[in-house]
Protein backbone atom coordinates (compact mmCIF):
# COMPACT_ATOMS: atom_id res chain seq x y z
CA UNK A 1 0.00 0.00 0.00
CA UNK A 2 1.53 3.45 -0.72
CA UNK A 3 2.28 5.60 2.47
CA UNK A 4 1.74 8.66 0.71
CA UNK A 5 -1.89 8.16 0.00
CA UNK A 6 -3.36 11.19 1.75
CA UNK A 7 -6.31 10.07 4.03
CA UNK A 8 -9.64 10.17 2.14
CA UNK A 9 -13.11 8.96 2.37
CA UNK A 10 -13.29 5.79 0.85
CA UNK A 11 -15.50 6.18 -2.51
CA UNK A 12 -17.70 3.40 -3.98
CA UNK A 13 -18.37 4.69 -7.53
CA UNK A 14 -17.83 1.22 -8.93
CA UNK A 15 -20.65 -0.55 -7.10
CA UNK A 16 -23.07 1.60 -9.56
CA UNK A 17 -21.21 0.43 -12.50
CA UNK A 18 -21.40 -3.28 -11.62
CA UNK A 19 -24.58 -2.91 -11.15
CA UNK A 20 -26.97 -4.93 -13.74
CA UNK A 21 -28.67 -1.72 -13.27
CA UNK A 22 -25.53 0.09 -14.99
CA UNK A 23 -25.44 -3.03 -17.69
CA UNK A 24 -28.50 -2.20 -19.08
CA UNK A 25 -26.71 0.85 -20.55
CA UNK A 26 -24.99 -1.33 -22.66
CA UNK A 27 -27.86 -3.62 -23.90
CA UNK A 28 -29.10 -3.94 -27.32
CA UNK A 29 -27.72 -3.53 -30.44
CA UNK A 30 -26.19 0.05 -29.54
CA UNK A 31 -24.69 -1.18 -26.25
CA UNK A 32 -23.06 -3.91 -28.00
CA UNK A 33 -21.32 -1.22 -30.50
CA UNK A 34 -20.39 0.38 -27.49
CA UNK A 35 -18.41 -2.27 -26.30
CA UNK A 36 -17.00 -3.52 -29.40
CA UNK A 37 -15.31 -0.38 -29.61
CA UNK A 38 -13.99 -0.28 -26.65
CA UNK A 39 -12.89 -4.01 -26.59
CA UNK A 40 -11.19 -3.72 -29.81
CA UNK A 41 -9.57 -0.49 -28.73
CA UNK A 42 -8.60 -2.15 -25.52
CA UNK A 43 -6.99 -5.05 -27.18
CA UNK A 44 -4.78 -3.08 -29.74
CA UNK A 45 -3.66 -1.03 -26.96
CA UNK A 46 -2.47 -4.60 -25.25
CA UNK A 47 -0.91 -6.30 -28.04
CA UNK A 48 2.82 -5.32 -26.92
CA UNK A 49 2.26 -7.52 -23.52
CA UNK A 50 0.51 -11.09 -24.73
CA UNK A 51 -0.35 -13.13 -21.71
CA UNK A 52 -0.07 -10.35 -19.15
CA UNK A 53 -0.80 -9.85 -15.39
CA UNK A 54 -3.40 -7.42 -15.85
CA UNK A 55 -5.34 -5.66 -12.99
CA UNK A 56 -9.25 -4.38 -13.83
CA UNK A 57 -9.38 -1.35 -10.97
CA UNK A 58 -13.24 -1.01 -10.39
CA UNK A 59 -14.16 -3.58 -13.30
CA UNK A 60 -16.95 -5.70 -11.77
CA UNK A 61 -18.93 -3.90 -14.70
CA UNK A 62 -17.49 -6.83 -16.58
CA UNK A 63 -16.85 -5.42 -19.73
CA UNK A 64 -13.47 -6.14 -20.44
CA UNK A 65 -12.94 -9.00 -17.90
CA UNK A 66 -14.44 -11.67 -19.70
CA UNK A 67 -12.39 -10.24 -23.13
CA UNK A 68 -9.04 -10.32 -21.11
CA UNK A 69 -9.29 -13.65 -19.59
CA UNK A 70 -10.34 -15.05 -23.74
CA UNK A 71 -7.54 -13.42 -24.87
CA UNK A 72 -5.00 -15.27 -22.48
CA UNK A 73 -4.34 -12.91 -20.26
CA UNK A 74 -4.09 -13.70 -16.46
CA UNK A 75 -6.80 -10.90 -14.92
CA UNK A 76 -7.61 -9.58 -11.39
CA UNK A 77 -10.64 -7.26 -10.51
CA UNK A 78 -10.21 -5.07 -7.93
CA UNK A 79 -13.65 -3.86 -6.10
CA UNK A 80 -14.48 -1.75 -3.65
CA UNK A 81 -17.27 -3.69 -2.32
CA UNK A 82 -18.06 -7.60 -2.77
CA UNK A 83 -21.05 -7.16 -4.78
CA UNK A 84 -18.66 -5.90 -7.56
CA UNK A 85 -18.28 -9.18 -7.82
CA UNK A 86 -21.81 -10.27 -8.63
CA UNK A 87 -21.42 -10.09 -12.62
CA UNK A 88 -18.26 -11.17 -12.77
CA UNK A 89 -19.21 -14.77 -11.10
CA UNK A 90 -22.32 -14.63 -13.45
CA UNK A 91 -19.88 -14.06 -16.78
CA UNK A 92 -17.11 -15.85 -16.49
CA UNK A 93 -16.01 -19.62 -16.00
CA UNK A 94 -14.98 -19.93 -12.19
CA UNK A 95 -11.28 -19.87 -11.92
CA UNK A 96 -10.60 -17.54 -14.41
CA UNK A 97 -9.46 -14.45 -12.91
CA UNK A 98 -9.33 -13.19 -9.02
CA UNK A 99 -10.86 -10.73 -7.18
CA UNK A 100 -9.89 -8.11 -5.00
CA UNK A 101 -11.53 -5.82 -2.20
CA UNK A 102 -10.57 -2.78 -0.85
CA UNK A 103 -10.19 0.78 -1.25
CA UNK A 104 -9.72 1.32 -4.80
CA UNK A 105 -6.96 4.02 -4.37
CA UNK A 106 -4.86 1.94 -1.74
CA UNK A 107 -5.22 -1.75 -2.63
CA UNK A 108 -2.98 -4.29 -0.97
CA UNK A 109 -0.43 -5.12 -3.51
CA UNK A 110 3.01 -4.74 -3.81
CA UNK A 111 4.74 -2.14 -6.32
CA UNK A 112 4.72 -3.40 -9.40
CA UNK A 113 2.44 -6.08 -9.02
CA UNK A 114 1.23 -6.08 -12.44
CA UNK A 115 2.22 -5.86 -16.45
CA UNK A 116 -0.82 -3.96 -17.15
CA UNK A 117 -3.43 -2.05 -15.27
CA UNK A 118 -6.58 -0.72 -16.20
CA UNK A 119 -9.61 1.35 -15.05
CA UNK A 120 -12.54 1.95 -17.14
CA UNK A 121 -15.62 3.75 -16.37
CA UNK A 122 -13.74 4.96 -12.85
CA UNK A 123 -12.06 7.97 -13.32
CA UNK A 124 -14.92 10.61 -14.47
CA UNK A 125 -16.69 9.42 -11.13
CA UNK A 126 -14.40 9.39 -8.06
CA UNK A 127 -13.48 13.29 -6.29
CA UNK A 128 -10.13 11.26 -5.34
CA UNK A 129 -9.15 10.40 -9.07
CA UNK A 130 -5.52 11.97 -8.72
CA UNK A 131 -4.98 9.25 -6.18
CA UNK A 132 -6.50 6.75 -8.42
CA UNK A 133 -3.94 7.69 -11.11
CA UNK A 134 -1.06 7.01 -8.30
CA UNK A 135 -1.95 4.26 -7.48
CA UNK A 136 -2.82 2.50 -11.11
CA UNK A 137 0.84 3.87 -12.10
CA UNK A 138 2.05 2.25 -8.14
CA UNK A 139 0.89 -0.99 -9.48
CA UNK A 140 2.07 -1.14 -13.05
CA UNK A 141 5.11 -2.58 -14.27
CA UNK A 142 4.54 -1.98 -17.78
CA UNK A 143 1.24 0.03 -18.71
CA UNK A 144 -1.41 1.61 -17.53
CA UNK A 145 -4.84 1.96 -19.38
CA UNK A 146 -7.68 4.18 -18.49
CA UNK A 147 -10.55 6.13 -20.25
CA UNK A 148 -12.27 9.08 -20.02
CA UNK A 149 -14.85 11.75 -21.23
CA UNK A 150 -12.61 14.83 -22.84
CA UNK A 151 -13.70 18.08 -23.02
CA UNK A 152 -12.31 18.15 -26.33
CA UNK A 153 -15.57 17.24 -27.79
CA UNK A 154 -19.39 17.70 -27.45
CA UNK A 155 -18.39 17.26 -23.95
CA UNK A 156 -17.86 21.08 -23.47
CA UNK A 157 -21.57 21.51 -23.73
CA UNK A 158 -21.87 18.31 -20.97
CA UNK A 159 -23.57 20.82 -18.17
CA UNK A 160 -25.97 22.14 -20.43
CA UNK A 161 -26.55 18.61 -22.17
CA UNK A 162 -27.28 17.09 -19.47
CA UNK A 163 -31.31 16.88 -18.92
CA UNK A 164 -31.34 15.92 -22.61
CA UNK A 165 -29.26 12.98 -21.84
CA UNK A 166 -30.78 12.37 -18.87
CA UNK A 167 -33.53 12.08 -21.05
CA UNK A 168 -32.90 9.60 -23.39
CA UNK A 169 -30.75 7.46 -21.08
CA UNK A 170 -32.90 7.64 -18.26
CA UNK A 171 -30.28 6.91 -15.49
CA UNK A 172 -27.33 8.44 -16.47
CA UNK A 173 -24.96 10.23 -13.88
CA UNK A 174 -22.90 13.62 -13.63
CA UNK A 175 -19.92 12.79 -14.52
CA UNK A 176 -16.62 15.39 -14.56
CA UNK A 177 -14.89 15.74 -17.83
CA UNK A 178 -11.12 16.35 -18.42
CA UNK A 179 -8.50 17.58 -20.85
CA UNK A 180 -6.07 15.64 -21.73
CA UNK A 181 -3.50 17.77 -20.21
CA UNK A 182 -5.23 17.67 -17.00
CA UNK A 183 -4.81 14.17 -16.85
CA UNK A 184 -1.69 14.36 -18.52
CA UNK A 185 -0.46 15.95 -15.56
CA UNK A 186 -1.17 13.25 -13.31
CA UNK A 187 0.48 10.88 -15.22
CA UNK A 188 3.39 12.82 -15.61
CA UNK A 189 3.73 13.72 -11.49
CA UNK A 190 3.60 9.42 -11.81
CA UNK A 191 6.84 9.21 -14.08
CA UNK A 192 4.38 7.52 -16.79
CA UNK A 193 4.00 9.18 -20.19
CA UNK A 194 4.41 8.49 -24.02
CA UNK A 195 0.80 8.57 -24.50
CA UNK A 196 -1.46 7.00 -27.09
CA UNK A 197 -4.63 8.58 -26.81
CA UNK A 198 -7.91 6.74 -28.78
CA UNK A 199 -10.73 8.85 -28.85
CA UNK A 200 -13.64 6.11 -29.52
CA UNK A 201 -16.42 8.23 -30.81
CA UNK A 202 -17.20 11.62 -32.54
CA UNK A 203 -20.85 11.79 -31.96
CA UNK A 204 -22.74 11.71 -28.23
CA UNK A 205 -23.72 8.55 -26.80
CA UNK A 206 -27.05 9.64 -26.00
CA UNK A 207 -27.40 10.58 -29.97
CA UNK A 208 -26.63 7.05 -30.52
CA UNK A 209 -28.91 5.58 -27.94
CA UNK A 210 -31.50 7.61 -29.85
CA UNK A 211 -31.20 6.05 -32.83
CA UNK A 212 -31.32 2.43 -31.42
CA UNK A 213 -29.78 1.07 -34.57
CA UNK A 214 -26.42 -0.44 -34.22
CA UNK A 215 -25.66 -0.58 -37.93
CA UNK A 216 -26.43 2.95 -38.25
CA UNK A 217 -23.92 4.24 -35.39
CA UNK A 218 -21.46 2.73 -37.00
CA UNK A 219 -22.05 3.82 -40.74
CA UNK A 220 -22.13 7.45 -38.82
CA UNK A 221 -18.85 6.99 -36.92
CA UNK A 222 -17.15 5.52 -39.83
CA UNK A 223 -17.90 8.23 -41.91
CA UNK A 224 -16.54 11.15 -39.53
CA UNK A 225 -13.59 8.54 -38.50
CA UNK A 226 -12.34 8.56 -42.48
CA UNK A 227 -12.61 12.92 -42.18
CA UNK A 228 -10.22 12.53 -39.06
CA UNK A 229 -13.15 14.32 -36.89
CA UNK A 230 -12.89 11.62 -34.60
CA UNK A 231 -8.82 11.76 -33.75
CA UNK A 232 -9.26 15.29 -33.18
CA UNK A 233 -12.69 15.77 -31.62
CA UNK A 234 -13.24 12.46 -30.35
CA UNK A 235 -14.68 10.83 -26.35
CA UNK A 236 -14.73 9.29 -24.77
CA UNK A 237 -10.38 8.30 -24.62
CA UNK A 238 -8.65 5.52 -24.37
CA UNK A 239 -5.49 6.33 -22.78
CA UNK A 240 -2.12 4.08 -22.70
CA UNK A 241 0.48 5.51 -20.77
CA UNK A 242 4.15 3.67 -20.08
CA UNK A 243 6.81 4.37 -17.48
CA UNK A 244 9.37 7.05 -18.68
Amino acid sequence: MNPEIRKHQPEYADVETSSEGYARRFSGEVGKYFLEVQTQITLELLKPWPRARVLDVGGGHAQLALPLVEAGHEVTVAGSRPECQDRLTRLLPAGSYAFQEGDLVALPFEDKSFDVVLSFRLIPHLEAWPELITELCRLAGQAVIVDYPDLRSVNIFSKLLFQLKKAVEKNTRPFACFSRGEIMNEFLKNRFGHPVFRPEFFWPMALHRAMKSGAASNNLESFVQRMGLTGLLGSPIILRVTPD
